[in-house]
């Protein structure tokens, strides 16, 4: 190796580690000493509500609904409507073939009928023997005995009449009739289909589309907390666009089988096109504080178990751990950590550090406290 190349090599290697010794600084050191743009809002003193969140399911209200069901084993003789075919009250929706209900009826007619015979017959003979009583020529004892066969003949005529009233009863539910105006959403037999008489085995299903509720699940842990009479509105599913009023109608009672939720029931007033069985989302309103120390929701930062806000001091952010109360979605009640007054971030806090400098961009009150040297952040938010 000539000597000019062993120069050569040697300038090569002290110009790599003078780069090496002059290290850029690092991803981490720039973020830190840059200006974080960020929305404030000041912590104020309000009232806030708590709200409880459910799924639940539009539902006919007591008293609009009607399942038809056979009154006994028997065969379908007719059905005049169809799925979506309006009903009017007393309507016939479906008649049964129950020959031996008929049966009976007359069977108790002829009963009927012989009573009648047997209490003129007695009342007769009642007569007579009152009359040879008169006369000297029947005793009292005869008279007595006409009496008792009036009296068993009428209790025969009640015992027979009261029969007749019960097969004619049974015989009458071999006719069906609508209760209200309403509409057939579900038909599950045609005529000549012999059918049981279960809940299990229904015929029709009618309701009145214009009396509706909520049928909703609220978990245990928050039965409490759910009054008669609280108000409620829709938060997702098909009530969202509907012009209605929601308003608990009756609290939680037991427990639905294999679930950790109980069942409450929430009027549903006002013009709507929602059908029946469809899913909806509510929020109900729960226990309220007055005099709370507020800030909006989005202000609070989670880690964990632990819930922290920044506060704007000057042009840094300082993160201060809180406890929180009630929340309604858009607030949070503070109880310690945060007084009325104070600036918080509510935007731009995320993944921000402990004493960041920061840029306030959207209050105007902020805007007073904290000088940028550049156009605020917040306007540039706007704008987009």
């Amino acid at each position: 190796m000539t000597s000019a190349t062993c120069h050569s090599l040697t300038a090569l290697v002290l110009a790599v580690v003078g780069l090496a010794g002059c290290r850029a600084p690092s991803n981490e050191e720039v973020t830190s000493d840059a200006t974080v743009s960020v929305s404030v809002d000041r912590a104020r003193l309000g009232d806030i509500r708590a709200v409880v969140h459910a799924s639940g399911v539009v539902s006919p209200s007591p008293g609009a609904e009607l399942i038809v069901v056979a009154p006994e084993v028997a065969r379908i003789a007719e059905i005049a409507r169809g799925n979506g075919d309006h009903v009017r009250r007393g309507d016939v929706l479906v008649r049964f073939e129950l020959p031996g209900a008929i049966a009976d009826v007359q069977r108790q007619e002829a009963e009927v009928a012989r009573a009648h015979a047997a209490l003129d017959a007695a009342a007769a003979a009642e007569t007579r023997a009152a009359e040879l009583f008169d006369r000297g020529i029947a005793a009292r004892r005869e008279v007595e005995e006409s009496h008792r066969a009036s009296a068993d003949a009428r209790a025969a005529i009640a015992q027979a009449t009261a029969a007749l009233g019960a097969a004619q009863a049974v015989a009458a539910r071999a006719t069906v009739r609508a209760t209200f105006d309403g509409i057939v959403v579900r038909r599950l037999h045609n005529p000549g289909d012999l059918v049981e008489a279960t809940a299990t085995d229904p015929i029709l299903h009618v309701i009145d589309p214009h009396r509706l509720e909520i049928v909703a699940a609220i978990p245990i842990a928050d039965a409490s907390r759910i009054r008669v009479g609280a108000a409620a509105r829709a938060s997702g599913g098909v009530l969202d666009a509907e012009p209605v009023t929601l308003k608990v109608v009756a609290g939680p009672g037991t427990v639905d089988a294999g679930t950790a939720t109980v069942p409450i029931r929430v009027a549903l007033t006002g013009a709507t096109t929602a059908p029946a069985g469809a899913a909806v989302e509510i929020d109900i309103d729960a226990e309220q504080h007055a005099h709370a120390v507020l800030v909006a929701a989005a202000a609070i930062v989670r880690e964990g178990e632990e819930t922290a806000v920044f506060i704007a001091t000057g042009n840094k952010a300082v993160r201060r751990a809180v406890r929180l109360g009630l929340t309604d979605g858009t607030n949070a009640e503070i109880l310690s950590g945060v007084k009325a007054g104070e600036l918080v971030v509510v935007d731009g806090q995320a993944g921000l550090p402990d004493g960041a400098a920061i840029a306030v961009a959207t209050a105007a009150d902020a805007s007073a406290t904290s000088k940028s040297k550049s156009r605020p952040a917040g306007a540039r938010n706007e704008a987009q």
